[in-house]
């Protein structure tokens, strides 16, 4: 019991890794990742559907990110749907293929991406800590009504407390590495 008690909370924190990972990988850094294009929904065949179901999406370029549709005639929704985006990027397009150049960031954008990506990481401390809280609150409930023993319900809550620094210090370790991109690239 003990044990898939412990494995559901490293599980619920790797969960919320992955969800800091995957917010911070769409700050445009100045640098052509496909993770910029991931969220954007194309409005075609009657349904929204994302962008990388629809095209291939390669990086020839450290600035440049090229789109290539299966379907040809989806290409000026392609094109909208990057129009409309928070992205900030004009699309060229040639008929069978998109480009989008993504143009160097002024000093100014990169202290402000930065910020954000420094909130992203907070936001993702405090999802962290939420669950070792929760996770804690359960350990003394069962303890509360004899499921477990104090020594154990103790031990197990260090071992949460071990697993929360562990994460919080991927977090940190993660926010620096995106920061320097940010700020070198």
């Amino acid at each position: 019991m003990l044990d898939d008690f412990f494995e559901e909370a490293e599980l619920e924190m790797e969960e919320a890794l992955d969800s800091i990972r995957r917010e911070l990988a769409q700050l445009r850094t100045g640098r052509a990742t496909p993770a910029l294009v991931d969220g954007i929904l194309i409005e075609a065949y009657g349904a929204k559907t994302p962008l990388k179901q629809m095209a291939n999406i390669s990086i020839p370029e450290a600035r440049l990110i090229v789109i290539q549709p299966w379907d040809k005639s989806v290409l000026p929704d392609i094109e909208k749907a990057i129009q409309k985006s928070d992205l900030g990027i004009n699309p060229s397009s040639d008929g069978k293929l998109i480009r989008l150049s993504i143009p160097p960031l002024t000093e100014e954008r990169r202290r402000d991406l930065v910020k954000l990506a420094k909130k992203i990481g907070e936001e993702g401390r405090v999802r962290i800590r939420r669950l070792r809280r929760d996770s804690i609150e359960s350990l003394k409930a069962s303890e509360k009504k004899g499921d477990i023993p104090e020594d154990e319900s103790k031990k197990m809550q260090d071992d949460v407390q071990k697993l929360t620094d562990k994460f919080t210090q991927k977090i940190d370790d993660i926010l620096k590495d995106k920061e320097n991109e940010i700020m070198n690239f």
